[in-house]
């Protein structure tokens, strides 16, 4: 059993990591100021204002084996660091893709993609539109070598994360989509790649690295594989066969205003090409070497659905309305029989 130290916890990710290690049998503690949600039963909560620089203090007499910490402000990423970096025997931090100055060339890996300069010194977090979110990471990645050092300290650059409790919409849009039936609008070409990591899975890989000690820099992402493979496996999740595909040209849906990755009018997980082919084409061999395991696509669309209908009013909404895709859909049709 060890004794693992969750900054956060209470959502999403961190909270995934922590359900996790209390069901494999480990002592977690989360710290956070606890008004995004609850923390798993059988974590020890402790309130935190992370803006105040002392607030972690009273932990650092508490020795933990493990620390995992996904904080996107420098400050409270210095200010965590020096209560307890010299009282944990591992460092994990979730860091982001989006630390990366090149999205247009596919295959690269985290050992030769430039990174984003950081940020101007008097920002602190990111800002509106997650401006300055990706150089603020980039920030926290060094100060976290620094004091930790390379091999106590493990930098998880997360690509983007699906499974229950995901508040983006991006994957759950096309769980939706696909369960409704009909008609399907599917962006660009079948061969287009698509990319991403299970909450789970992902959770696991940052308590492999704790209990192993792993240290370096990985992207934290699942292989790649092409849109059509994806929407294959959103369709056997929600035992849908033959779902009807329309695959539309990514100049016809840029010209009728249909935007991409997520948000209103948006087809999440659709980037455009060959502005952004790298985003979700990376090579993430050593990240699988390095213990991370993923599940299949189906597994995640079964967990999905299931929180979905379980919490219908925490399930984010967006991404292109029925009305809006039919009428697209017609468009495209009529322009082809012309």
């Amino acid at each position: 059993m060890a004794r693992i130290l969750v900054l956060g916890g209470t959502r999403f990710l961190g909270r995934a990591v922590a359900r996790l290690a209390v069901a494999r049998g480990h002592d977690v503690t989360c710290a956070a100021r606890g008004v995004s949600g609850a923390v798993p039963e059988g974590v020890r909560f402790v309130p935190v204002d992370r803006d105040d620089p002392a607030a972690l203090t009273p932990l650092a007499g508490q020795r933990f084996d493990a620390v995992v910490d996904v904080t996107r402000v420098i400050g409270h990423a210095r200010h965590a660091l020096a209560a307890l970096a010299d009282h944990v025997g591992h460092w994990s931090f979730v860091s982001t893709v989006s630390v990366y100055a090149d999205y247009a060339t596919p295959g690269l890996s985290a050992a030769n993609t430039p990174l984003l300069p950081p940020p101007p010194s008097d920002v602190d977090g990111p800002g509106p539109g997650f401006r300055w979110y990706g150089e603020c990471k980039v920030v926290i990645e060094r100060l976290v070598r620094e004091r930790v050092g390379e091999d106590r300290s493990f930098i998880c650059r997360a690509g983007l994360i699906v499974g229950a409790e995901d508040s983006s919409n991006r994957f759950p849009y096309w769980v939706r989509r696909l369960a409704r039936g009909g008609e399907v609008l599917a962006p660009g070409r079948p061969t287009d790649r698509v990319q991403f990591v299970d909450v789970e899975d992902l959770a696991g890989w940052l308590l492999h690295a704790a209990g192993t000690r792993l240290g370096g820099t990985y992207d934290g992402i699942g292989p790649t594989m092409s849109r059509a493979e994806m929407l294959a496996g959103v369709a056997a999740g929600l035992g849908v066969a033959d779902p009807r595909l329309t695959w539309i040209d990514q100049d016809f849906l840029r010209a009728h205003d249909v935007r991409e990755w997520w948000g209103e009018r948006a087809l999440p997980l659709w980037v455009r090409l060959p502005e952004s082919a790298g985003l979700m084409d990376r090579d993430v061999s050593a990240s699988l070497a390095a213990g991370l395991v993923v599940r299949p696509v189906a597994d995640t669309v079964r967990a999905t659905a299931s929180w979905m209908s379980a919490h219908p009013g925490d399930v984010p909404q967006g991404g292109l309305d029925p009305a809006d895709e039919a009428a697209i859909l017609g468009t495209w049709e009529a322009e082809r029989n012309a």
